[in-house]
Protein backbone atom coordinates (compact mmCIF):
# COMPACT_ATOMS: atom_id res chain seq x y z
CA UNK A 1 0.00 0.00 0.00
CA UNK A 2 1.16 3.36 -0.99
CA UNK A 3 0.22 6.61 0.91
CA UNK A 4 -0.23 10.49 -0.31
CA UNK A 5 -0.55 13.56 2.02
CA UNK A 6 -3.60 16.11 0.50
CA UNK A 7 -2.18 19.59 0.83
CA UNK A 8 -4.25 22.47 1.11
CA UNK A 9 -3.48 25.80 -0.67
CA UNK A 10 -0.43 26.48 2.44
CA UNK A 11 0.88 23.21 2.36
CA UNK A 12 -0.93 21.73 5.34
CA UNK A 13 -1.87 18.32 5.00
CA UNK A 14 -5.30 17.45 5.41
CA UNK A 15 -5.71 14.24 4.54
CA UNK A 16 -3.55 11.15 4.32
CA UNK A 17 -4.86 8.38 1.47
CA UNK A 18 -3.82 5.03 1.36
CA UNK A 19 -3.44 3.63 -1.87
CA UNK A 20 -3.11 -0.02 -3.69
CA UNK A 21 -0.21 -0.66 -4.88
CA UNK A 22 -1.05 -1.65 -8.36
CA UNK A 23 -2.93 2.05 -8.66
CA UNK A 24 0.28 3.13 -8.17
CA UNK A 25 2.41 1.41 -10.70
CA UNK A 26 3.74 2.90 -14.35
CA UNK A 27 3.93 0.64 -17.37
CA UNK A 28 6.67 -1.26 -16.51
CA UNK A 29 5.50 -2.24 -12.84
CA UNK A 30 7.49 0.01 -10.78
CA UNK A 31 5.93 2.45 -7.85
CA UNK A 32 5.68 5.76 -9.38
CA UNK A 33 4.60 8.62 -7.08
CA UNK A 34 3.36 10.64 -10.65
CA UNK A 35 0.84 7.76 -10.78
CA UNK A 36 -0.06 7.28 -7.74
CA UNK A 37 -0.69 11.60 -7.84
CA UNK A 38 -2.57 10.64 -10.90
CA UNK A 39 -4.52 8.31 -9.48
CA UNK A 40 -5.31 10.55 -6.09
CA UNK A 41 -6.32 13.82 -8.47
CA UNK A 42 -9.03 11.66 -11.07
CA UNK A 43 -10.29 10.42 -7.30
CA UNK A 44 -10.65 13.87 -5.39
CA UNK A 45 -9.99 16.96 -8.24
CA UNK A 46 -7.15 17.73 -10.90
CA UNK A 47 -6.69 20.75 -8.80
CA UNK A 48 -5.95 19.50 -4.83
CA UNK A 49 -2.06 18.62 -4.17
CA UNK A 50 -0.31 15.67 -3.29
CA UNK A 51 2.74 14.24 -2.16
CA UNK A 52 3.78 10.73 -1.52
CA UNK A 53 4.55 9.78 2.02
CA UNK A 54 5.61 6.65 4.37
CA UNK A 55 3.97 4.95 6.97
CA UNK A 56 7.40 4.07 8.42
CA UNK A 57 8.86 7.60 7.45
CA UNK A 58 10.96 6.49 4.99
CA UNK A 59 9.78 9.22 2.40
CA UNK A 60 10.32 12.52 3.09
CA UNK A 61 11.22 12.23 6.66
CA UNK A 62 8.18 11.30 8.91
CA UNK A 63 5.08 10.19 8.23
CA UNK A 64 2.79 13.01 8.31
CA UNK A 65 -0.30 13.63 10.80
CA UNK A 66 -3.69 16.49 9.53
CA UNK A 67 -2.13 19.51 10.05
CA UNK A 68 1.29 18.31 9.23
CA UNK A 69 3.40 21.10 7.05
CA UNK A 70 4.70 19.93 3.85
CA UNK A 71 8.44 21.96 3.56
CA UNK A 72 8.78 22.50 -0.59
CA UNK A 73 12.31 23.45 0.09
CA UNK A 74 13.20 20.56 1.76
CA UNK A 75 11.28 17.94 0.72
CA UNK A 76 10.12 17.23 4.22
CA UNK A 77 6.78 16.74 6.81
CA UNK A 78 6.98 18.01 9.67
CA UNK A 79 4.42 17.34 11.94
CA UNK A 80 2.57 19.90 14.67
CA UNK A 81 4.54 21.32 17.72
CA UNK A 82 3.57 19.15 20.38
CA UNK A 83 4.90 21.62 23.26
CA UNK A 84 6.19 25.55 22.56
CA UNK A 85 9.15 24.78 24.17
CA UNK A 86 10.23 22.18 21.95
CA UNK A 87 12.77 22.60 18.81
CA UNK A 88 12.53 21.37 15.45
CA UNK A 89 16.20 19.27 14.70
CA UNK A 90 16.91 19.69 11.06
CA UNK A 91 18.63 16.63 11.08
CA UNK A 92 15.52 14.87 11.80
CA UNK A 93 12.62 16.76 11.03
CA UNK A 94 10.92 16.13 14.54
CA UNK A 95 10.50 18.48 17.51
CA UNK A 96 12.37 17.78 20.09
CA UNK A 97 12.87 18.55 24.14
CA UNK A 98 15.18 21.45 24.94
CA UNK A 99 16.31 18.82 27.95
CA UNK A 100 17.45 15.20 27.55
CA UNK A 101 16.00 12.60 28.71
CA UNK A 102 16.90 11.20 32.36
CA UNK A 103 19.65 8.32 32.27
CA UNK A 104 16.80 5.94 34.09
CA UNK A 105 14.75 6.79 31.40
CA UNK A 106 15.18 2.85 30.02
CA UNK A 107 13.54 1.93 33.22
CA UNK A 108 11.34 4.99 34.20
CA UNK A 109 8.64 6.40 31.76
CA UNK A 110 8.84 9.45 31.84
CA UNK A 111 5.92 12.71 30.41
CA UNK A 112 6.83 15.69 29.54
CA UNK A 113 5.41 18.79 31.63
CA UNK A 114 5.48 21.83 30.18
CA UNK A 115 4.32 23.93 32.85
CA UNK A 116 7.39 22.78 35.08
CA UNK A 117 9.60 23.75 32.41
CA UNK A 118 7.80 26.87 32.24
CA UNK A 119 8.40 27.65 35.72
CA UNK A 120 12.14 26.43 35.89
CA UNK A 121 13.54 25.86 32.32
CA UNK A 122 16.04 23.16 34.50
CA UNK A 123 13.15 20.67 34.66
CA UNK A 124 10.42 19.55 32.52
CA UNK A 125 11.22 15.46 32.53
CA UNK A 126 8.38 13.85 35.35
CA UNK A 127 8.66 10.20 36.01
CA UNK A 128 4.85 8.98 35.45
CA UNK A 129 3.70 7.31 38.36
Amino acid sequence: MAHFAQLDESNVVVNVLVVADEDCQDADGNESEAVGVAFCKNLLGQDIEFKQCSYNSNIRANYPFKKAVYDPVNDVFINPKEFDSWVLNTTTWKYEAPLALPDDADTVVYYWDEDAYQADNTTGWTAAS
